[in-house]
């Protein structure tokens, strides 16, 4: 049998896209399309699910199996999916408002359970579609409908979730760079258990430009650190910088000043299981230091729905019932038989407790 050979077309749907000009979710999507594309995977055997938001629309442009389910519940009817049929490869498509609000249990425990699903987080920290309230990871000071003298809350950090739920894996990319969007969705798409990859998005109606300051391409290779599992963690226009570890915490330094050399940079583990050094790379802000983009943790992990399945099989070998008749002819039964009056026939008259 040949193998079937795809091209984002392929997974393009007749749908009329309704996204905002603009939107960075074309992008996103284009990346998730020729990912899919190139996954050698039927298309009869992906299946996306979606919650409410712009994002949530993602399943009718999709030439897919797909389910738009309600508000916050995307990664709950996810996971009933692969758990009903785990030969699906299935996609959850959700927003910082969807999963981090309303979503949020379900969220933190789909990574929990570890389930094999991956999980695409917009976060625009805003929400878009219903008219721009300030969202979980809008940050404080924030005005917005709902705001209007700034928020006076904290910010979510959703790698930082990941991480405190005993994530296996997380990544974090940018909307419109749908080179680094491929690369990391092939790798969410290989590890087994819940991958979650944190987009960068712009919402160019409610928060145009909110991620500028990292985004943009004048600075953006100072501001930028993509992470390599093996590689050194560099950054700059020539690479020039690095982290290093001092006093056990992460340092910038510049290759050749204070005696610092290619050798003293950090090299990036993404299979480390102490989560230590992923959270630090995860907290990383500007001004003080790059945002670190890429996988940044993928460990293994025992995945719920293979313990699931190596369960039923494990009972189903020494249970002593192995069918519903005997199941319901075990322990104490009754058997009555009707002779007109309501009366059980050759039944001792006495009461049945």
């Amino acid at each position: 049998m040949t193998e079937q050979k795809y091209t984002i077309k392929d997974f393009k749907s007749e749908n009329e896209v309704r996204w905002c000009p603009g939107c960075g979710d074309y992008a996103i999507m284009n990346a998730l399309q020729r990912t899919m594309a190139g996954l050698g995977i039927p298309k009869e055997e992906f299946a996306i699910i979606s919650g409410i938001g712009c994002s949530s629309r993602f399943p009718y442009y999709m030439s897919t199996y797909g389910f738009h389910t309600i508000h916050g519940r995307a990664a709950a009817v996810a996971s009933g999916v692969k758990m009903a049929n785990p030969d699906l490869n299935v996609w959850v498509i959700t927003g910082d408002g969807d999963a981090m609000a309303i979503g949020g249990n379900h969220f933190i425990h789909t990574i929990r359970r570890n389930i094999d699903l991956n999980i695409i987080l917009f976060n625009n920290r805003i929400y878009g579609l219903t008219k721009g309230q300030y969202s979980p990871t809008s940050d404080r000071g924030f005005r917005s409908k709902t705001s209007p003298y700034g928020t006076i809350e904290d910010p979510f950090v959703p790698g930082q979730l990941v991480i405190g739920a005993r994530g296996s894996f997380f990544a974090r990319s940018i909307d419109s760079n749908i080179k680094m969007g491929e690369a990391i969705y092939q790798a969410a798409a290989k590890h087994k258990g819940t991958s979650v990859v944190e987009i960068l998005q712009n919402c160019v109606i409610y928060n145009n430009g909110v991620h500028n300051a990292i985004t943009n391409p004048e600075f953006r290779a100072e501001r930028q650190l993509f992470l390599e599992h093996g590689k050194p963690m560099l950054f700059g226009a020539e690479n020039e910088k690095g982290l290093i570890m001092e006093k056990g915490r992460l340092k910038v330094a510049k290759i050749g000043e204070n005696g610092v050399t290619l050798d003293d940079i950090l090299v990036h583990d993404a299979t480390e299981a102490d989560p230590s050094l992923h959270l630090s790379l995860i907290n990383m802000s500007l001004p003080e230091f790059p945002v670190a983009f890429g996988v940044i943790r993928s460990v293994d992990a025992p995945v719920y729905n293979v313990e699931m399945t190596e369960q039923i099989k494990a009972v189903q070998q020494t249970r002593k019932i192995t069918c519903m008749d005997e199941l319901m002819k075990s322990g104490n039964t009754w058997e009555v038989t009707g002779n007109g009056n309501g009366k059980p026939k050759d039944c001792p008259q006495k009461e049945l407790k």
